[in-house]
């Protein structure tokens, strides 16, 4: 389940469906492109809060999830240092949020 959602988020990565790190995720659910956010284990509570917050501000109902994977882990799978992800896709979002939820 964990490698699979890893793999899935790398291919999303390099189809252009990702926005890493904590100012491009911002951007994202701002302008409404995030289809789903996701925050690595061992971010920080704040980072989680505001992501949290700007996810369902102004009437947003963007789904977030802490998922069960250190920054590290996150990172090497998408191949740039990050905390927090976007995934700016309906498919891989829905198909990202299934197997995770397992």
């Amino acid at each position: 389940m964990k490698d699979k959602a890893l793999s899935l988020l790398g291919l999303a990565r390099r189809a252009g469906r990702l926005s890493c790190g904590h100012d491009a995720a911002v951007e994202a659910i701002v302008k409404a492109q995030a289809k789903l956010c996701l925050c690595a284990a061992d971010a920080s509570e704040r980072l989680e809060r505001e992501l949290r917050h700007a996810c369902t501000y102004e009437t947003k109902d963007i789904p977030f999830m802490r998922i069960d994977l250190p920054m590290a882990e996150l990172s090497k799978a998408i191949g740039c240092k990050a905390a927090v992800v976007t995934v700016n896709d309906g498919g891989f979002a829905g198909r990202l949020q299934t197997l995770l939820a397992q």
